[in-house]
């Protein structure tokens, strides 16, 4: 992802604009120098000590600076409820029981957190997502994607019918698989912040 950000910013002719690092934020902010923006995709709630590294970002951002989050709400939801019947609810069930001691900051309300970091909070908005069949065909690959990577951390706490339901529909060539199905949706939702320090 690094290579294809630098690709961009040198097709784009910003290549001395933009530095892409690699780096494990949960042990040191990155040499960078001041920054104008910092922008955080639905990576918070992973770190360990999400207030700590909030502090890192503020030192890092030169006075007018941005900070710019978006965390997941829920995880997307693909199929009908009449499939399984109740499968989504259940995975997603399963999901919120493996992530609590795992992801204890998922869900957290980053408002206040943002606040406590010194910076000033400019907007917030909560985008739903609800996009109705029929879809494109790459959502079929989304929620294969998707229900894959559940069904990958989930297999000991799913039941052998769900499992067994999951199986056709994430068999790229079976007749039952989510690339063929016409009633696939995406719900979702994300709230965004956008932070600034003084």
């Amino acid at each position: 992802m690094l290579d294809r950000l630098r690709a961009k910013a040198r097709e784009l002719g910003m290549a001395g604009r933009i530095q892409a690092v690699q780096a494990d934020l949960d042990t040191e902010w990155p040499a960078t120098g001041p920054v104008d923006l910092v922008w955080a995709s639905n990576s918070l709630h992973h770190m360990k000590d999400p207030d700590q590294l909030l502090a890192r970002v503020f030192a890092a951002l030169r006075p007018g600076g941005l900070l710019a989050v978006a965390e997941l709400d829920s995880f997307p939801r693909f199929l009908p409820d009449d499939i399984g019947p109740g499968l989504e609810a259940r995975l997603h069930a399963a999901l919120a029981e493996a992530q609590a001691g795992e992801l204890p900051h998922l869900h957290s309300d980053w408002g206040p957190r943002l606040s406590a970091a010194g910076f000033t909070i400019e907007a917030r908005h909560t985008f739903d997502i609800d996009l109705a069949a029929p879809l494109p065909a790459l959502a079929g690959r989304y929620a294969q994607a998707s229900l894959t990577r559940l069904r990958s951390g989930l297999d000991a706490r799913l039941s052998a019918s769900d499992l067994a339901t999951l199986g056709p529909l994430l068999n790229s060539d079976g007749p039952g698989s989510v690339l063929r199905r016409d009633d696939l949706t995406i719900r979702a939702a994300r709230t965004a912040w956008a932070a600034r320090r003084p």
